[in-house]
């Protein structure tokens, strides 16, 4: 198993994880507002914890989004073009994808030494808020590596199928 599929499985097995908590807590938090009557004020943290969580699977999908061409883009001209524009076009958006998203990933990471700096916590739950900004950080991190993988020819994003791992298993087999 190549690195590039033991991050693609770590990011869906995260990504499948922080939805399923959100879903049980959901739940439980509508059960408690319904059945529990006066426990549902120990309750109230589940809100901001699924909202914090919604962030994180946002963020965390952003690189796996990339790879699998989900990502929103017009490709009407970029397809029309002849094969040696299109290679350029395409290595060219892939590096300002890539220096853009370093450029978000340096941002986000002084935003969270900032943060954490002022030791501001999260109201119910208790936690540095500085925390909740390395969703944005990761996010950016993982899509920066994924347009550098794109630039520099180790995968394939523009004509990805949506079996991302198949891919990788076939450009393994020809290695």
């Amino acid at each position: 198993m190549t690195p590039l599929a033991i991050l693609r499985t770590a990011e869906r097995v995260f990504l499948v994880t922080v939805f399923l908590l959100m879903v049980v807590l959901f739940f439980l938090n509508v059960v408690v507002r319904e059945a529990g009557g006066s426990y549902a004020s120990d309750f109230a943290w589940i809100e901001e914890a699924v909202r914090l969580m919604n962030i994180f699977l946002v963020f965390g999908a952003l690189g796996l989004a990339l790879e699998r061409g989900r990502h929103v883009g017009i490709d009407t001209l970029r397809n029309a073009l002849p094969t040696g524009a299109r290679r350029l076009v395409l290595k060219l958006i892939d590096l300002v994808g890539l220096v853009f998203a370093l450029y978000l990933t340096v941002l986000a990471w002084r935003m969270v030494v900032f943060v954490l700096g002022t030791g501001q916590r999260s109201p119910t739950l208790d936690i540095p808020m500085g925390w909740i900004y390395v969703a944005p950080l990761g996010g950016f991190a993982l899509l920066a590596l994924r347009h550098g993988l794109s630039l520099f020819g180790i995968i394939d994003r523009f004509s990805a199928p949506d079996n991302v791992d198949d891919q990788a298993t076939a450009g393994e087999s020809h290695s």
